[in-house]
């Protein structure tokens, strides 16, 4: 019998406002000063000013790091460690999407743990022995979930490569689900964060490590997605709709942190290496094609995917209702303007070969739930392209 686990982080604060609460528990833990961990976006638009005001109000020093690029490098990662170490706090507040929280994850591993300094030893699976910095996590995405998963994703520049690293060391010890923080986010980055987020619910839903518990939880996710998502991208000011969002991509990621992915992250990472592509159109453009090559291997789940998703399949036998689970996620995609193709976003097709390989190391792709090649994948991109 297999052994299964569920690890989360200490304390998730969710709702409007929620970000009040830091001055307590920033008493409660005996913080002192904090590095904030951003990007220079989120500065410009004033979203970071959201959080900098409370702790101005409740006299909290604090140092800020606004470096933090869409797809965090081994060298953005080492500037940061040493910017932490310079800045003479004792814990960190990431806010933003998953880049900043991956990246915070990895200076306050790196910091504690230095004999991983070089950045590219923490792939994969890495021996840690100490926690991270304390890190107080804000998402102002509803996508990644960054900030309730013991995963972090940096790029390394010199293999033209995205290094998954798993480790429960890297949890952050607060999180704090605030909507109002993702209500400025544009149309074209809900649509393709809340897409990720579909992403991580369904390939978690249907990877090989799933469980009773993981399917609980990835299954609501994909019903609260498909009731959420339309209406966060039609309009950014529903808080209702951003906090349904907001609630449903932390779900997927207590789902899919403890039982691993599968081909579609393995494939959509080597397009964010070799590209820049962000993850989560990478994710939302190949989730169908990836989807139609797994139904076979989980039919019976795809009849729960399109009954979360608001089918009915009442009438339908198992292949009709996998089918409709594909469609439903199809027909989402191209309601909230996802890319469709590969050549659309800049991939050129003599990449394809080598990105096949590339996905077919990733640390995501054994957990798909069938089995795939580098010829498997190289016909999936090619299925994509155009």
């Amino acid at each position: 019998m297999k052994t299964n686990r569920i690890i989360l982080n200490e304390t998730s604060y969710f709702g409007v406002g929620t970000r009040n609460i830091i001055p307590e528990e920033v008493k409660k833990r005996n913080f002192h000063k904090a590095f904030i961990v951003t990007d220079n976006d989120l500065v410009k638009f004033g979203v970071v000013k959201q959080v900098t005001d409370v702790l101005d109000a409740a006299s909290i020093p604090y140092s800020v790091f606004p470096e933090v690029k869409q797809n965090p490098t081994v060298t953005n990662v080492k500037a940061g460690v040493t910017a932490y170490a310079a800045s003479g706090a004792d814990f960190m507040i990431a806010i933003g999407g998953g880049s900043p929280t991956d990246t915070a994850k990895a200076i306050g591993i790196i910091t504690n743990n230095p004999e991983f300094s070089d950045v590219v030893s923490l792939e994969g699976v890495a021996n840690t022995r100490n926690k991270s910095v304390p890190v107080i996590a804000l998402p102002t995405t509803a996508g990644t979930a960054a900030e309730v998963t013991i995963n972090y994703v940096i790029t390394d520049e010199e293999h033209v490569k995205k290094m998954v690293c798993v480790d429960p060391n890297d949890i952050p010890v607060l999180a704090i689900i605030d909507a109002e923080l993702m209500s400025s986010m544009p149309k074209s980055l809900t649509a393709a964060t809340g897409m990720d987020a579909l992403t991580h619910a369904i390939e978690g839903y249907i990877t090989k490590g799933a469980w009773e518990m993981s399917d609980m939880f990835e299954l609501k996710a994909i019903e609260m997605i498909a009731r959420h998502l339309p209406n966060a991208v039609e309009n950014g000011k529903n808080l209702e709709a951003r906090n349904g969002m907001a609630t449903a991509q932390y779900i997927a990621g207590m789902g899919f942190s403890n039982v691993g992915l599968g081909a579609v992250h393995g494939m959509a990472h080597p397009l964010g290496a070799f590209y820049n592509i962000p993850h989560g159109v990478a994710n939302a453009l190949l989730l169908p094609y990836v989807m139609e090559y797994n139904m076979p291997a989980a039919l019976e789940k795809y009849r729960h995917i399109a009954e979360a998703m608001g089918c009915d399949t009442a009438n339908m036998n198992t292949e009709e209702a996998a089918q409709a689970a594909v469609n439903a996620v199809k027909a989402l995609s191209l309601k909230i303007g996802i890319p469709q193709k590969l050549n659309e976003i800049g991939v050129k097709e003599e990449d394809l070969l080598q990105l096949a390989e590339s996905a077919f190391a990733d640390v995501c792709t054994p957990g798909n739930p069938r089995d795939v090649t580098i010829d498997d994948l190289f016909a999936l991109y090619k299925k994509a392209y155009k």
